[in-house]
């Protein structure tokens, strides 16, 4: 085996000696760790220039991972004043994520929806599907046929009307005619203002299943007065439900077999006492 002269060997050992040589082979920690040791072997082998590196080295190192910690730790835990702020990612949306002050969007959703149960509460409660009334007599159904007002001041007689109306797929004028008397009765604005609008979604909008047949210039008048809806926002519209009702529907409700089987009942009962 060739042996390798004096001057060759100190040529590889200057080369092979320098810490980059092996560093850029070694994984990251091992690389750190082969660094701290080539300081050390240079400053056993005659400076003290090398111990001061590596304790700078050292020095530093430590200094900016505690840096790095504390700024975790004020991340992690912000003052009590700053709630939200630094942990505004739980409540963030993916609009706003990226916003300086606290996301807003759950209590808005929130809002929503409680508004939206409200809404079909008032929907539920104020409409029945039939108004309780005790069983008419056979004077007051004979009373029926006499006038429209008769028929609609009773509660017996809405709830026969109200039925003949189903059969007729009308029932959305007597609803909103309803739904006005009850309206008019309430003195709360927030419920006034909450009632209206569920009035006009369900029958003033054209967008709506039920909407009621109104001319144009009523709906104006409704449109201008939504802005501070009052108990009287639908007086003229009602007005003009009402006179519909009378002039097309009841003529038909007294020849129709709803009137005529009640008056019938009414009246063989009234013959066997």
């Amino acid at each position: 085996m060739p042996r390798i002269s004096q001057d060759n060997q100190e040529c590889f050992q200057k080369h092979f000696s320098r810490p980059s040589m092996w560093k850029q082979f070694l994984p990251l920690p091992r690389a750190e760790g082969y660094n701290a040791n080539i300081h050390q072997t240079v400053e056993n082998e005659g400076g003290t220039k090398a111990v001061r590196d590596v304790t700078l080295m050292g020095s530093e190192r430590m200094e900016m991972r505690k840096r790095q910690m504390s700024a975790a730790q004020e991340t992690a835990d912000p003052l009590p004043g700053q709630q939200g702020v630094g942990n505004r990612g739980s409540n963030a949306c993916c609009f706003c994520w990226c916003c300086c002050c606290s996301c807003s969007c759950l209590a808005v959703r929130n809002q929503e929806q409680r508004l939206r149960r409200t809404s079909d509460e008032l929907r539920r409660d104020d409409l029945p599907i039939c108004e309780e009334s005790p069983t008419p007599t056979l004077e007051e159904v004979r009373a029926w046929a006499q006038s429209f007002d008769k028929l609609m001041l009773t509660p017996a007689g809405r709830n026969a009307f109200r039925e003949f109306l189903r059969t007729e797929f009308s029932e959305e004028n007597m609803l909103f005619w309803m739904a006005c008397e009850e309206l008019k009765k309430e003195v709360n604005k927030n419920i006034i203002e909450e009632k209206a609008r569920i009035i006009y979604e369900d029958y003033i909008s054209i967008l709506s299943p039920k909407e009621v047949s109104l001319d144009s210039r009523v709906r104006e008048v409704i449109n201008r007065n939504m802005v501070e809806p009052s108990q009287h926002i639908f007086d003229d519209a009602q007005l003009q439900i009402y006179t519909l009702m009378h002039r097309d529907s009841y003529p038909r409700f007294m020849n129709s077999t709803v009137y005529k089987d009640l008056l019938q009942a009414l009246s063989e009962k009234s013959v066997e006492a």
